[in-house]
């Protein structure tokens, strides 16, 4: 049999979902550096289902992709020859109010979805710092935000999956005790039933300055005493400007009552606002960074910190919850793979006896190839 001919495999696609939403693909359409062959945009689970079939009846590769804000995170893609665009697989059904679920398609922007939920007075307690970032891609690497300190990841709240696998057949997943193992699905997640929170009346928020990491111990007991929703820290280069960070959600007497209570209990310098630091949710990377994860004790965090510093010959910007010891630091893109790799592993053995992990989610496309990047594993 002879090799299926591009124009052949466009006119496939085409077929299944519509000239208007399959295409060769573009300069944007890249994935760890190189354009893929194809973008298809399936609108329903059986355009998703006729793609993968194609595929797998060609030999050919796929991916699926949301927003792409987290496209090339982790192990390297080679090379794709089929982007599956999941922009047209959204909205929401079977939305309980009084239940406290929802059913949604995994195409649709997170904050899409926020605000229909608002709109009923709840939420999907997650905050994922992807601005762009859909159900899927969410799920996919399991995103979470400062909110995760007190409501733990997306994964969780999932109660079931559907999903069409790389054959291209329909199937659904509960996992165990009632979660499905996200990280083991093969294919493209085309919905997820979620469980949903009450949206609290009120955010406040209690700041003081850190220049170091050892400030943080005392700070964040303090904290940790009120419940609050979210720890957060941030510490710029050489730990100039850095923030310790508390949100508290509730009623609003009760949320402003909690923040001054630790503002007063942190002393001098502290602050209590209703408006989130400039940094806060957001990644301290950019696309062109390497971000290297780490997840250890709250105790240990300020040890591998120095030890991180050491490694790299400075002081490492870091952020993320101080309180979950779950943090991302930003190494030099310049560095070469061998360095990046020294540093790495250089935490990694300080952080063996202290049973934490190191692990790099994102790189520049040319050197993810040359150091190792965290696995599908790495992310739940």
């Amino acid at each position: 049999m002879s090799e299926p001919s591009g124009d052949q495999i466009l006119s496939a696609l085409v077929d299944i979902c519509g000239p208007d939403y399959a295409r060769v693909a573009r300069s944007i359409d890249t994935v760890g550096g190189r354009r893929a062959g194809f973008v298809a945009v399936p609108a329903t689970v059986q355009a998703v289902a006729d793609v993968l079939r194609l595929v797998a009846d060609r030999g050919l590769s796929v991916l699926p992709r949301g927003s792409g804000s987290k496209i090339n995170w982790g192990t390297p893609h080679e090379g794709v020859d089929v982007l599956i665009d999941t922009g047209r697989l959204s909205g929401l059904w079977s939305h309980r109010v009084e239940g406290a679920t929802v059913e949604v398609a995994t195409g649709t922007p997170v904050r899409a979805l926020q605000a229909a939920l608002a709109l009923q007075g709840q939420r999907l307690p997650v905050d994922p710092p992807s601005r762009t970032a859909t159900v899927g891609g969410m799920l996919a690497v399991n995103e979470s935000g400062p909110l995760r300190y007190r409501f733990g990841t997306p994964a969780e709240y999932v109660t079931s999956v559907a999903y069409v696998d790389t054959a291209g057949e329909a199937a659904d997943s509960d996992g165990e005790d009632g979660r499905p193992g996200l990280a083991e699905i093969s294919g493209v997640i085309t919905a997820a039933s979620l469980r949903l929170e009450p949206l609290p009346a009120a955010r406040r928020w209690a700041g003081i300055a850190v220049s170091t990491p050892l400030q943080l111990g005392k700070l964040v007991g303090a904290a940790e005493e009120l419940e609050p929703s979210a720890i957060e820290v941030d510490l710029p280069v050489g730990g100039q400007g850095g923030t310790l960070a508390v949100l508290f959600e509730g009623v609003e007497a009760a949320a402003v009552e909690q923040a001054d209570r630790l503002a007063a209990a942190w002393g001098a310098g502290a602050v209590v606002t209703a408006i989130a630091p400039p940094w806060w949710g957001a990644y301290p990377f950019r696309r062109d960074d390497v971000a290297l994860r780490l997840s250890v004790s709250a105790a240990d965090l300020p040890a591998t910190l120095y030890a991180l510093g050491d490694a790299a010959g400075f002081a490492v910007p870091v952020r993320g919850s101080a309180a979950l010891g779950r943090v991302h630091a930003v190494l030099p893109a310049r560095a070469t793979p061998a360095q990046i790799t020294g540093i790495v592993e250089s935490v990694r053995h300080v952080l063996l006896a202290r049973g934490g992990r190191a692990v790099i989610v994102s790189a520049p496309p040319e050197l993810a190839r040359e150091v190792d990047m965290a696995g599908r594993l790495d992310f739940f």
